[in-house]
């Protein structure tokens, strides 16, 4: 059976409208050769989502968002409705999250589903919504206030040159100019001061480091007499002290109380008194002796002189 030309263009006609439709419904999100599942949630603000946009579920794409329209309810939030071709069963208590799918900030939804043994979602239900910041939400959140930063202190910078504008009068230059001219002064004083520091150091090199070793050896010498301390038996030697302190001061009682040769001597003055006889006698002698010699001469005869008493004239 011969088959006529316009039999044919018509089934590619044909053909070529239902491929038309299914493109269509393709991107609106809707596969017509697959059983998909139908599902809603409500944002106040889906951020330039679009239709077709992907639906992803760990990542891994399982179907599109079909169509995005008004609330019939005043409130200008915005339902959006989605399709999944996925399987997979996920419970009624899931969320779905709007987030940023690139870094180019376009739009898609990822469901994070709920693990708590709850029912599964049916067809047609209404899932909790949620949103993710994106890049350029955080960029915005985190400059707004470095910007109002920013500005108050551009603020005070400007208020603190107007008051230093202010302060720095004629005088107050000259008289700022006149202390660091002092204070150039003073640094090129202190830079000479130990230019001839140094000199004095290079100068008396070989003293410094005689007086250096004497010190070393001086602190070797108290090191070794602090050993030395250490070694000595203090406990003994105040001992010995105390009992010759004893002795001194039983010593001293004893001549106190006039007992021994010593005591005799302090307390009893017939010892004295004839020593003091003995003594003049003494002296008479020694003037007889150089007033008469030849009589002391004669002795030596051993012829008796008879003794005759004179008158001594002072």
């Amino acid at each position: 059976m011969k088959i006529s030309r316009e039999v044919r263009t018509a089934v590619l006609v044909i053909l070529g409208l239902l491929l038309l439709i299914y493109m269509y419904n393709f991107l609106k999100g809707d596969n017509l050769l697959n059983s998909s599942r139908t599902y809603h949630t409500v944002y106040k603000n889906v951020g330039g989502l679009a239709p077709s946009a992907p639906v992803l579920i760990n990542g891994l794409n399982v179907g599109r968002v079909k169509s995005i329209s008004f609330v019939n309810d005043g409130s200008g939030n915005l339902k959006v409705t989605f399709t999944i071709d996925s399987d997979f069963q996920f419970s009624k208590n899931s969320t779905v999250e709007l987030f940023d799918n690139g870094l180019l900030g376009g739009k898609a939804l990822q469901i994070l589903p709920a693990f708590d043994n709850a029912e599964n979602v049916a067809p047609n239900a209404y899932l909790k919504s949620n949103t993710k910041n994106g890049l350029t939400d955080l960029i915005a959140d985190t400059v707004t206030p470095l910007q109002k930063k920013v500005l108050d202190v551009m603020v005070s910078a400007d208020s603190t040159l107007t008051s230093v504008n202010s302060i720095l009068d004629t005088n107050t230059k000259a008289n700022l100019k006149q202390a660091i001219k002092g204070l150039t002064h003073t640094i090129n004083s202190f830079n000479e001061t130990s230019k001839t520091f140094n000199n004095i150091l290079a100068t008396n090199e070989q003293k410094l480091n005689t007086t250096l070793a004497n010190a070393e050896n001086i602190s070797k010498t108290l090191s070794n007499f602090t050993n030395t301390l250490e070694h000595i038996d203090i406990a003994k030697t105040v001992k010995n002290l105390e009992t010759t302190m004893g002795n001194f001061n039983t010593i001293l009682a004893n001549l106190e109380k006039g007992q021994g040769t010593m005591g005799k001597l302090l307390h009893d003055d017939a010892l004295y008194k004839n020593l003091n006889s003995t003594m003049k006698e003494m002296e008479e002698l020694l003037r007889d002796i150089k007033l008469h010699p030849k009589r002391y001469f004669r002795i030596l005869s051993r012829k008796e002189i008879p003794y005759q008493k004179e008158d001594i004239k002072n």
